[in-house]
């Protein structure tokens, strides 16, 4: 009989609750609702005293934007009134903290308990701290970063059995902001803050039998003594099967580390790893759970094969650069018959370089050989006004890196495209995104002539461009309208054409442009000012001799995607930013729904960056936390989306799942379509969604979507898909034709997984 993970692991739950002081929970005080809000800053709004009454109530489970606050982004503050009873003290098996919990916070915070300030961006504060002016300045930016602040029992800002305030100043750089994610709570500090598991802090190893990886429990306190009883079972999410089974009591001294290697054979599911510690001495269980990945993706042929887009714009005059796209064994060699007059091929690159001067569309024959054969196709190249034909592929630093990207880094990325074999799969731009300006406290901001300056990381961007280029890499950057980006370096404003000349000085193919400052610039929040500043960056790219790839990154505000196009966009973001949450990535993923008839070659609905593989926004990274079967659902229905795919993790640390979900040329054609159609839903039940999406030559791609965190048997039936009794359908990512039971095709979708399947007449 097939147990869902989350029945399962509700029975073990069970199992380990033995008696009733165990499953006990100690006494919490639950603070996400009455807090109370203002978008404004002022130092008396952290007294105890202060009068609130005039502030409006706010939600802390969303963002300010979507409660009456759109477009507001720097300084707010939240106040909330709450009793701390002595018996949330008296009760607790651990007498000595209290902890006041905030979720998470967008972007940085100062937090005061009865006017005193006890926390600044999770940390917590000495008694007696003074509020550093600087705090919204930190880096990485700990948007991310749960708030924890604990104090000592005996502190006198606690005010048992009185009300107390808690007020949090709140500075948020753009986007989405404030408090709206995670568990708002009081507590005493519990045994269990002080145990940890650090097993999903680390991937699991590809070995040759199997995955391998390390149980770790770690007693993180300095004077207790933690026993209790460590369980850990694997089951396959799709079959059902228990493949592992571990039952220890262990004993952990303080800063003590438990270690226990284990070993799973390879499958073609996901197998779900859950972790559970019950305490000995105290009330609680502490539970994480982990999930394999698994390679669908079949190996690369030995024979050639002609990868990527097969449709390419460029502007009359304009330098040309497109890499053929295409894998094989050994070396391989390339030929282009048909070439427009003034284009050259390498042959032993595949880098179509040169200008062409006569506006048209040329039919170009592409030829790739190796000892073993070799492939033909036909690359379309469209010379005129358009860009961006099909949605960019490539890789952005902001992921991984935020605002500690340098330019070692960058090239250490440009070289893990070619060494790793991504480009041979389309993967084209290397972006970097803020930070290589000069920051907000630093001057000379620009020379004498108005010319932008860079930080001593990046020394010299020609260079750096021409070391791309020579690679077939196309050179990306980042701005912002306003005079400050969002990390608080320089901004375009007021030097647009400067900027412009330099970028295509620079090799620039590729300009992300950020609202962030704008919003101090920006008269009102009517459709004309949305547009402006676009507008006047657009016609300064205009004015340079270079083809620039215009991305607006203004979080979809006035829907973007209606007059987008009209400001010179070949891409714009739908949403704010994403993070590496399921409910991130899905909730921004379902919703691009409303935009999908603005979406064609040339002009894009941007839903952001991936995140896969290593991700941090800043210089301490760790493994995506969504699950082998998210990513695989990430992927997808960003292909489907007709999303570009700009990769966002550490590409020095890419492993072999990753590359599987990267190098799947069946699904990047999916989103590399030239129709250029977006998906939608066609069927939307309360546990499975199915998308369709259009593709040229009158096929469709269809993405089967589970939305629950269990397994579900799901049939398919040619009536629903708008398909005929005669249509085949293909396992996109598993390459291989599907076969009807019944005249039906009948599915087992992973929890938070998905089928994606093309359909030929």
């Amino acid at each position: 009989m097939f147990i869902p993970m989350k029945k399962l692991l509700f029975l073990l739950l069970v199992i380990f609750c033995t008696g009733a002081a165990f499953c006990q929970q100690e006494q919490l005080i639950p603070i996400g609702s009455g807090w109370k809000f203002i978008p404004e800053d002022k130092p008396v709004f952290a007294q105890s005293d202060f009068n609130d009454s005039s502030w409006k109530p706010i939600l802390t489970d969303q963002a300010w934007e979507g409660q009456g606050y759109e477009g507001h982004d720097g300084y707010a503050w939240y106040r909330i009134r709450v009793v701390i009873p002595s018996s949330l003290k008296a009760s607790a098996f651990l007498k000595d903290s209290l902890r006041i919990c905030l979720g998470k916070i967008d972007d940085y915070d100062q937090t005061w308990l009865n006017g005193v300030l006890i926390g600044t961006n999770g940390r917590n504060l000495p008694s007696g701290s003074n509020p550093d002016p600087a705090f919204m300045k930190e880096s990485p930016i700990p948007w991310n970063l749960e708030r924890r602040y604990t104090l000592a029992a005996t502190n006198p800002a606690i005010l048992w059995d009185h009300e107390n305030v808690i007020a949090v100043r709140v500075y948020d750089q753009g986007g989405p902001g404030g408090i709206y994610s995670g568990q708002q709570e009081i507590c005493m500090t519990l045994i269990s803050d002080y145990f940890a598991f650090g097993t999903r802090n680390f991937p699991f190893e590809f070995t040759k039998s199997g995955l391998s990886k390390n149980i770790i429990a770690v007693n993180n306190s300095q004077t207790l003594t933690i026993k209790g009883k460590l369980v850990a079972i694997a089951k396959g999410k799709v079959s059902g099967r228990i493949l592992f089974r571990l039952d220890t009591m262990i004993s952990l001294a303080p800063h003590e580390k438990f270690t226990r290697p284990y070993l799973l054979k390879y499958t073609d599911e996901s197998i779900a790893v859950s972790y559970l510690f019950r305490f000995q001495e105290s009330p609680g269980i502490a539970v994480e759970q982990d999930e394999t990945p698994y390679l669908l993706t079949p190996p690369e042929k030995d024979t050639p094969r002609i990868n990527g887009a097969l449709v390419y714009g460029a502007r009359p005059g304009h330098p040309f650069l497109y890499k053929v796209a295409a894998t094989g064994k050994g070396t391989l060699s390339y030929t282009a018959d048909e070439l427009p007059p003034g284009l050259v091929i390498n042959p032993r690159t595949g880098i179509i370089s040169g200008s062409v001067s006569v506006s048209g569309e040329y039919k170009v024959n592409l030829v790739v050989s190796n000892s073993l054969g070799k492939d033909q196709k036909t690359l379309l190249i469209r010379i005129g006004q358009d860009l961006a034909l099909t949605p960019p592929m490539g890789w952005n630093s902001w992921n991984c890196w935020g605002l500690s990207v340098d330019s070692r880094k960058v090239i250490a990325s440009a070289h893990a495209f070619t060494g790793s074999g991504l480009q041979n799969h389309g993967w084209s731009f290397i972006n970097i995104d803020d930070g290589w300006e000069i920051p907000q406290n630093r001057e000379p901001k620009r020379d004498p002539s108005g010319n932008i300056l860079t930080n001593e990381k990046f020394p010299d961007m020609k260079a750096l461009g021409d070391t791309l280029h020579k690679m077939g890499l196309k050179f990306g950057i980042y701005s912002s309208p306003g005079p400050l980006t969002c990390g608080q370096h320089t901004g375009s404003y007021q030097h647009e054409a400067d900027d412009a000349r330099s970028y295509a000085s620079w090799g620039i193919d590729y300009l992300k442009y950020d609202w962030c400052s704008y919003e101090g610039i920006a008269k009102d929040t009517t459709l004309p000012e949305r547009k402006k500043p676009y507008l006047i960056m657009h016609e300064a790219l205009q004015g340079v001799n270079r083809d620039i790839v215009f991305s607006l990154c203004q979080y979809g505000m006035s829907n973007v995607w209606e007059w987008g196009i009209a400001v010179g966009g070949n891409l714009w973001r739908t949403t704010g930013d994403i993070n590496d949450s399921w409910e991130s990535m899905s909730s921004i993923g379902f919703s691009q729904v409303q935009n999908a008839p603005y979406a064609g070659p040339g002009h894009w609905n941007d839903p952001d960056m991936l995140v896969l593989g290593q991700v941090g926004w800043g210089p301490s990274l760790h493994p995506t936390r969504l699950t082998p079967d998210e990513q695989y659902t990430h992927i997808s229905l960003w292909s489907l989306l007709s999303a570009p795919l700009l990769i966002g993790c550490d590409l020095s640390q890419l492993d072999p799942f990753t590359m599987n979900l990267l190098t799947n040329d069946e699904v990047l054609a999916i989103d590399q379509d030239p129709l250029g159609k977006q998906a939608t839903p066609i069927l939307k039940m309360d546990d499975i969604q199915v998308w369709m999406k259009e593709l040229a030559g009158g096929h469709k791609a269809f993405g089967i979507f589970n939305l629950t965190e269990n397994t579900l048997d799901y049939t398919l039936t040619p009536g629903s898909a708008g398909l005929s009794e005669t249509t085949a359908l293909r396992d996109v990512w598993r390459q291989k034709n599907l076969v009807k039971q019944d005249g039906n095709w009948v599915f087992r979708i992973p929890g938070h997984g998905v089928i994606l399947v093309s359909g030929v007449e």
